[in-house]
């Protein structure tokens, strides 16, 4: 220890200011514990900042542009339609800050000492945060790890100007007028409708049959759909083997059907996944268990082999989803307090907003059956739907997996417009135990998107109106 670096005390530190520490931060301040939470770069973590948030400003922006250039069957019909994209990217600046901003606000006022800087375990009660000019010891009670990932780099497409992340891709001064993008996950596929809105030619490599492999095929299939009329090319089983930057772009060499072929592009985009931010944390000092991915193992309340140590968000097992992250944030911080809180994932959808957007909850078909229970997989079609046409955007469908014996719902997957949304009333049936029965017996307004739910909880139980049995 330094000479005048006296520690500071407190009841519970948060290490991230992500979705996943800033909420676990203010529910333990809530709960009456002293909180301090230490951020090394960004309030609201990737997600606010270079993640959840300014990809969906730009999709968006996208939308909007794409809407403006082809609305014609709606009798619309707009001339000389510009994209100012600096323009674009100030509006998606001021989304972000305001954000951010919110962030900052909330710990004030719930009382959350914010610290800048990095965190490096000492021993189970005690840090080191360092930053440019000093460093600090801060002793604690118990520690919350919520430090998040990066992307991972693969070999031979090192990260550079024209090689570049999402953030790199969020960040583009222009609009490219070709782009290749390794990877056809979430943020890939999101990325690339967003962009192809925009005018981007672009091209999608996955090593992999399909894409969005996460999502049920006849899902997926209605994204590529989409994004081949958008003149996409998605190419699957494909393997990105190299990149060579040229001194207006990069040439990228990929291997499919046996065969190794090379484009050109002004960027190539890689996002083939994230690696959990747990290397540089000094977690060896305080002996915390370790998967081979570099994952931290938890028990159902968060908590690592070190008892007053917990971990949450994508540093832990799961997908990297922030709002999985601030669910943890809660049960670790509730857990701390001493409340019986545990998780239970069943509940957690899984969204991507492509075109049409998707969205998944519980159980689908697949992973019931191999479970060895017996369901009704009940559908009804986005097309069926009054305010869906209205929308003029009928593609698509909702899924809902009930149990046999009782009705109960279990899971729903949803592939159409306002999915995103949609689907937090199937998690909550799932969570409150109720039966597709319950959904059909609720009235929903007409004419809404909601109705499709009500709608496919009927087909359910064998009795649909707006389409024939």
């Amino acid at each position: 220890m330094v000479v005048g670096d006296f520690p500071i005390e407190t009841d519970t530190i948060v290490i991230g200011a992500g979705p996943g520490g800033y909420v676990a931060a203010i529910r333990a301040a809530q709960l009456g514990q002293k909180v301090t939470i230490v951020e090394k770069e960004y309030m609201g973590g990737v997600c606010l900042n270079v993640g959840c948030i300014p990809s969906k400003a730009l999709i968006t922006a996208g939308h909007r542009f794409e809407q403006a250039l082809h609305s014609e069957d709606m009798g619309i019909v707009a001339e000389n339609v510009k994209l100012n994209f600096e323009k674009v990217q100030e509006w998606k600046g001021s989304v972000v800050k305001k954000l951010t901003g919110g962030v900052e606000g909330l710990l004030k006022g719930n009382k959350v000492d914010i610290v800048r800087g990095e965190a490096y375990f000492v021993d189970e009660n005690s840090i080191r945060v360092m930053d440019e000019n000093s460093a600090q010891t801060y002793t604690f009670k118990n520690a919350i790890i919520a430090t998040g990932s990066r992307p991972i780099e693969i070999p031979n497409f090192k990260f550079s100007e024209r090689v570049i992340d999402s953030t790199g891709a969020l960040a583009l001064k222009e609009v490219p007028k070709k782009m290749v993008v390794i990877g056809g996950g979430y943020i890939g596929t999101e990325l690339s409708s967003a962009y192809a809105n925009l005018g981007t030619e672009i091209t999608i490599l996955e090593g992999a049959d399909e894409i969005l492999g996460g999502f049920e095929k006849q899902m997926s299939s209605l994204v590529k759909r989409n994004l081949k009329k958008k003149g996409v090319n998605v190419i699957t089983k494909a393997m990105a083997k190299s990149s060579e930057v040229t001194d207006n772009g990069v040439v990228v060499t990929y291997e499919a059907g046996g065969k190794e072929e090379k484009i050109e592009a002004d960027y190539v985009l890689v996002t083939v996944g994230r690696r959990p931010n747990t290397d540089e944390l000094g977690l060896d000092q305080v002996g915390i268990k370790m998967t081979d991915r570099g994952l931290i193992e938890i028990d159902k309340q968060c908590r690592t082999n070190v008892s007053n140590i917990f971990a949450i968000g994508d540093i832990v097992q799961g997908p990297p989803l922030a709002h999985k992250a601030s669910y943890e944030g809660k049960i670790a911080a509730e857990a701390i307090s001493g409340e019986p809180s545990e998780i239970d994932y069943l509940g957690i959808p899984a969204v991507c907003f492509t075109e049409p957007e998707l969205a998944t909850v519980g159980y689908d078909e697949a992973t019931a059956k191999a479970e060895g229970i017996e369901i009704t997989a009940a559908k009804f079609p986005f097309a069926a739907n009054g305010r869906a046409l209205a929308l003029n955007s009928s593609d698509g469908f909702m899924k809902m997996i009930t149990r046999k014996e009782d009705g109960l719902v279990i899971g729903a997957q949803i592939a159409g417009s306002g999915a995103s949304d949609m689907i937090a009333e199937l998690g909550l049936a799932i969570e409150a135990g109720m039966t597709a029965e319950d959904i059909a017996m609720t009235i929903h307004a007409h004419p809404t998107l909601g109705e499709i739910t009500m709608e496919t909880a009927e087909v359910a139980l064998g009795n649909p109106i707006h389409i024939v049995k």
